[in-house]
């Protein structure tokens, strides 16, 4: 693992992200999309380049208002809705073969709508991070944030990366493909800087991060998931007492350090697991196990299965 501070680069390097564009939708109102629950290892994703767009809420919640420039992604892969919220019955559309990626489009003479939509792709033996400490969904808006600071920052990167995905698929150029889909990895890391960072930040990792004096724990987790961490240990680099400590993380996480450090672990051994040679006993001393016995337990229960029957399977299915 990478040896600095940075919990998020620790993240992304044991859960590697690729980003995908889709298609180019280019809606007149009325409009909507219907799209159902994504594969394992897929993140879907829109960016609302222009004109504006409203999420349904699937459990009955207050609709989500996008405007250009706003990026919903959702890490748990949920089915969901998106419209031109006018309430019109929409007519059909079609597909045409763009510069970069498909079009779809209709025949709609209302308000336009221009937004690319995606996937970022993971393996889906390492993706329980992801799944389990990421929100439902999230919205990074980057032009909003910077109307209300006097300094850019992420956000100013965030809406430069747009603005060239845009450029990038609405220009002929040569490689574009290729381009929009390095922009949307790149996109990935900072919508996700830019939610840590906000002080809306969604629960899970994100809101863990975003917190001042509980991010020295996150750090420290993702850096030395093998160190046998103790509560007073976390606490102490937080300022906190250990009672105060546990509240906070566990109101902001949803769940203990313990059971992310042993998912941290847990990813760190799948891992090792499908890309060395190393042994079961190995694998437990570096992730933090004295026990061979212990770690075995604690994958089981984690991942499903024992460690040589993921490791088999792993190879049987060409390595994912």
């Amino acid at each position: 693992m990478l040896e600095s501070a940075d919990w998020l680069s620790h993240l992304l390097d044991l859960v590697p992200v690729s980003g995908q564009v889709e298609h180019h939708c280019l809606f007149g109102a009325p409009w909507r999309l219907e799209l159902e629950r994504s594969a394992a290892g897929e993140i879907p994703y829109h960016i609302v380049l222009a004109g504006s767009a409203i999420l349904d809420d699937p459990d009955g919640g207050a609709p989500v208002h996008l405007s250009a420039g706003d990026i919903l992604i959702l890490p748990r892969g949920a089915a969901h809705s998106l419209h031109d919220g006018s309430g019109m019955t929409p007519g059909p559309m079609r597909q045409r073969l763009g510069s970069s990626v498909p079009i779809d489009e209709n025949d709609g003479a209302g308000d336009r709508l221009d937004m690319l939509c995606g996937r970022f792709l993971l393996s889906p033996t390492h993706e329980q991070l992801l799944r389990t400490y990421f929100p439902e969904r999230f919205v990074a808006r980057p032009q909003a944030a910077i109307a209300r600071s006097a300094s850019g920052g992420t956000r100013a990167q965030l809406a430069a990366l747009v603005a060239l995905m845009r450029v990038e698929s609405s220009q002929e150029n040569l490689g574009g493909h290729a381009m929009l889909n390095g922009l949307s990895t790149a996109l990935f890391t900072l919508a996700l800087r830019l939610a840590s960072e906000s002080a809306e930040a969604p629960q899970g990792l994100l809101a863990l991060a975003g917190h001042p004096r509980l991010a020295p724990a996150l750090s420290a987790l993702f850096r030395h998931p093998a160190r046998a961490w103790t509560l007073p240990d976390l606490a102490s680099l937080c300022g906190m007492s250990r009672a105060t400590f546990v509240r906070q993380f566990q109101q902001r996480l949803r769940r203990s350090a313990a059971e992310l450090l042993t998912d941290i672990r847990m990813t760190i051994a799948a891992r090792e697991l499908r890309a060395s040679n190393a042994t079961a006993g190995a694998i437990a001393e570096t992730v933090g196990y004295q026990s061979e016995a212990a770690f075995q337990r604690a994958f089981k229960k984690t991942v499903g299965t024992t460690p040589a029957q993921f490791r088999k399977t792993g190879r049987a299915a060409g390595g994912r």
